[in-house]
């Protein structure tokens, strides 16, 4: 583990699907905003996953790559207080994958939900391929190559989280045995003083005995915090107090985002294949006609017939948009027909493009020069590559391949 704090580490990704919409602003891009200033982030685009359902027709990935970027950087995703880069960037994504399919049973990848419910949702594509099996190993490589602590995910996603501990935990298990692991673990114990060693086998004792996960993290922090000790003995201690041995990959905890509420123009979930979707960087003339024209309660045929907000798509954007005020100022009007459907979607017209004018501001600076965005990335994927090298190093000798 060398000296990364794993639990300050994010790891999170997207395929690149070209402009992103709203929904993916609320529901990915905000959050990220936020974890950038909290955490170790690396946030990278994920243009391999990408040919594992596209590899028949990759044409359009490069371009989409730029746009989804460009939209990154709109929403404040910051290159200064995040690492941004493109997987194809970074090989050691690769070496990991394969070093990792070795051990990796071939039942685990074929009982992922995912795996059988994109099989019938693309029935028109041929993905009986070793790449689309192998998909979630490759995400599961994305993670352990930072050995980040934490990575964001919808409820939907936590199965892909799961394969990548229970991938880390058999790889720990099958090399983190080193020769004399206890007596080595028990002489570091020693070098830790008296008080200390004492508080570790405590807590220890308290979380194999009892399963207290508090004992876990005290003894992590306490760890830490030692001075006296090697990072390789600290490795060892990590290991030792889980009843394993070195932890050489980390298991990841999922970080749980909230589910975004981000409704279509249709009252559906917002999404390109919906085609019911405002882009994150539309034009604000484009924004107006796109809610001026969103359906609304069917009960409403005149202006004078009341309505009910919770049966229109334009009160699903109210609950995201607007103050309290003005939602009791829909809820009131529209049921007692005192306002018209355009009165009441005037406010959430006004609030979306509020909401987009600084993103349109963070990106021009981005969409007429295609070179700052690659010099982004460029750099993104350097510093990438050093964190990357350091974990490959340390797999590469567990597995017996570093031939010093």
């Amino acid at each position: 583990m060398s000296s990364v704090d794993s639990q300050q580490r994010v790891l999170s990704g997207m395929r690149p699907t070209g402009k992103l919409h709203l929904g993916h602003y609320h529901g990915v891009l905000k959050n990220w905003v936020k974890l950038q200033h909290e955490f170790e982030c690396f946030f990278f685009v994920a243009d391999w996953h990408a040919l594992t359902t596209q590899y028949d027709d990759p044409s359009g990935i490069e371009e989409s790559v730029w746009d989804m970027v460009i939209d990154w950087l709109a929403a404040g995703v910051n290159p200064g207080s995040s690492t941004m880069f493109i997987q194809s960037r970074v090989p050691e994504h690769a070496e990991l994958h394969l070093l990792l399919s070795m051990i990796t049973p071939l039942g685990w990848l074929e009982r992922i939900p995912t795996y059988k419910d994109q099989q019938e949702k693309l029935r028109e594509k041929d993905l009986a391929t070793y790449g689309f099996l192998g998909y979630p190993l490759l995400q599961t490589a994305d993670i352990l190559m930072y050995r980040a602590g934490k990575v964001p995910v919808g409820a939907d996603q936590v199965s892909h989280v799961e394969i990548t501990r229970e991938i880390a935990r058999r790889f720990n298990h099958l090399y983190g045995r080193e020769p004399g692991f206890e007596e080595l673990a028990e002489g570091a114990i020693v070098k830790m003083g008296k008080k200390n060693a004492k508080l570790y086998r405590t807590l220890k004792k308290r979380y194999q005995e009892e399963g207290d996960l508090e004992a876990l993290e005290t003894a992590r922090a306490l760890l830490k915090e030692q001075q006296n000790i090697s990072l390789g003995d600290r490795e060892r201690l990590y290991g030792y107090i889980e009843g394993g041995g070195k932890v050489i990959l980390p298991e990841p905890q999922p970080l749980l985002t909230p589910e975004s509420k981000m409704p279509g123009l249709d009252g559906q979930k917002m999404s390109k294949s919906y085609n019911n979707y405002i882009g994150l960087r539309e034009a604000p003339d484009s924004v107006a006609v796109k809610i001026r024209t969103m359906q609304t309660d069917p009960q409403r045929v005149r202006r004078t017939d009341p309505g009910e907000p919770e049966k229109c798509p334009v009160w699903g954007m109210h609950k995201i948009y607007s103050d309290a005020d003005t939602q009791q100022w829909v809820q009131t009007g529209c049921r007692s027909a005192g306002i018209g459907c355009l009165d009441c979607k005037k406010p959430l017209i006004d609030a979306i493009i509020e909401e987009q004018r600084p993103l349109h501001e963070r990106a021009r600076e981005y969409e007429n020069n295609r070179d700052l965005v690659h010099s982004i990335l460029e750099e993104g994927a350097e510093q990438a590559r050093d964190a990357a090298r350091d974990t490959l190093e340390e797999v590469r000798a567990a597995m017996g391949l570093g031939y010093r």
